[in-house]
């Protein structure tokens, strides 16, 4: 399968092609900053692009048979926009050349609950905190992403991660509509379950949570290492 992938140059978005490429696909990697792209493979052409550029979105998209977005960017008290504007055009480009399915990478935190395990902490300060004020501005612009997705008529799937961390390797990882029972999601467990959409028609047109329930951090180290961090 021909793969485009935004957000290629972070985190996930590198595992992301690195499993594609493993597992046979063609992948066309969009990323503004091709030169430190660090994977060489045969199937993969590294494009140089900026998601906010429709004329460059539409060029990374023709001739593909599915794109994958694991767009991310920083929290902060100014406006974003990258993830509605970014997927905007992607939608445009997909309509335009007739490209069907789409996956983008949304978080949890759009649609933020209490957690029974959670305690007192996590539920009623560190969630409030950063939901509505730290990354405000980043879930709502996320809140826009999700409602353009859900008004095209490709074939999408939202996927809502929770706390990003790292892992060496992908687990049995769960894939829930709704609410998943767990805080957090490797990032190789995320980009694993973004190419398993493409395996079937099992999440069309559906929002899923996705979460590790192995090895995952303590909360203080999840706070130190990872919730500041990128997708």
């Amino acid at each position: 399968m021909r793969i485009t992938v935004f957000g290629a140059s972070g985190p996930t978005g590198r595992l992301l092609t690195e499993q594609a490429l493993a597992a046979g696909h063609r992948v066309a990697a969009v990323t503004r900053r091709t030169g430190s792209f660090p994977l060489r493979h045969d199937h993969l052409e590294v494009v140089g692009a900026d998601v906010l550029d429709p004329v460059a979105v539409d060029t990374a998209v023709e001739g593909r048979d599915a794109v994958l977005s694991t767009l991310g960017v920083p929290p902060g008290r100014e406006p974003i926009r990258t993830y509605s504007q970014g997927v905007a055009h992607i939608i445009e480009a997909m309509a335009r050349h007739r490209v069907r399915r789409l996956g983008v990478v949304s978080s949890s935190g759009v649609d933020p609950h209490p957690y029974p395990d959670a305690g007192f902490l996590f539920n009623r300060l560190l969630l409030p905190y950063v939901t509505r004020v730290a990354g405000r501005t980043l879930y709502a612009d996320m809140r826009r992403m999700e409602a353009l997705v859900r008004a095209s008529d490709l074939d999408w799937t939202i996927v809502r991660p929770g706390g990003l961390y790292h892992l060496p390797a992908v687990t049995a990882y769960t894939v829930v509509e709704g609410h998943p029972d767990g805080r957090f999601t490797s990032r190789a467990d995320l980009a694993a379950s973004l190419l398993a959409l493409l395996d079937g028609d099992r999440y069309v047109r559906r929002t899923v949570g996705v979460v590790t329930t192995a090895d995952n951090p303590t909360l203080l180290r999840w706070l130190r290492h990872e919730a500041l961090g990128t997708r």
